[in-house]
């Protein structure tokens, strides 16, 4: 009996959750990465007994230096970040935070960080995501947006307070960093495409060659790592990103 072996091809796109279309992938450009500006955890996973090289993630979006002219981590523009303090010492009493119109619940002196971030997700114009609270029980708060605000000059916050005790208790609002700035003036600032492969380098390297997204379609939710598409260059569609 004559037995002949049945083979079949496929090919498959591995590592790439971020990519929708497969659109114009042969037009990649190859760039090198200083890869001394990449962070373990965010940018790459650190190596194993078994796998030696780390392993740079797919879908990183990239700047170039203009000085170095090697390839970096986008430096996309920053996240708005407010604190709340309680001054003044209350004992006890309510307060509520408005923003962009609407008004909180009555939320407690000594409310956690989860309490204060479930009351302003609790707004219609909030969605969950688009801000994280964290800080001690009674503050300060700490506040920072992303979400729909991802890279937007976010506006103050007011709160209205009904404390007691204490010695003219109050609340004060700071912003610690203001959204929607740039975060370098290298070059970096300015988007130039994204990591189209996952990438492996050994611990002692220095640099490596990478191919840049210059065609396709994002899913911008499912990147690795947060970019905001309206800080995209001027002219670019906000689902399809093209540099030719």
């Amino acid at each position: 009996m004559d037995i002949q072996p049945y083979t079949i091809t496929e090919s498959l796109a591995v590592g790439r959750p971020w990519l929708m279309s497969m659109l114009g992938i042969e037009a990649n450009q190859t760039v090198t990465l200083d890869l001394a500006a990449f962070d373990e955890n965010l940018h790459w996973v650190e190596a194993s007994k078994y796998q030696p090289e780390r392993k740079l993630k797919s879908g990183i979006p990239l700047g170039k230096n203009a000085t170095s002219g090697l390839y970096e981590p986008y430096a996309a523009v920053t996240n708005e970040i407010q604190t709340l303090t309680v001054t003044g010492a209350p004992t006890g009493g309510t307060f509520t935070i408005t923003w962009s119109g609407q008004t909180t619940g009555a939320i407690a002196y000594n409310a956690t960080a989860a309490v204060v971030q479930t009351a302003l997700e609790a707004l219609s114009n909030i969605a969950p995501g688009d801000v994280v609270v964290t800080g001690a029980a009674g503050g300060p708060w700490t506040l920072t947006w992303g979400g729909t605000q991802l890279g937007e000059n976010v506006a103050a916050p007011t709160t209205t307070e009904s404390f007691t005790g204490g010695t003219t208790p109050d609340i004060t609002i700071a912003t610690t960093t203001g959204g929607d700035t740039a975060t370098a003036s290298d070059g970096t600032q300015l988007f130039a495409g994204f990591l189209f492969t996952e990438v492996s380098f050994y611990p002692t390297t220095l640099k490596v060659a990478a191919p840049l997204m210059v065609h396709g379609q994002i899913d911008v939710a499912k990147l690795p790592v947060a970019f905001d598409p309206s800080d995209a260059p001027a002219g670019s569609n906000t689902q399809f990103v093209y540099k030719v």
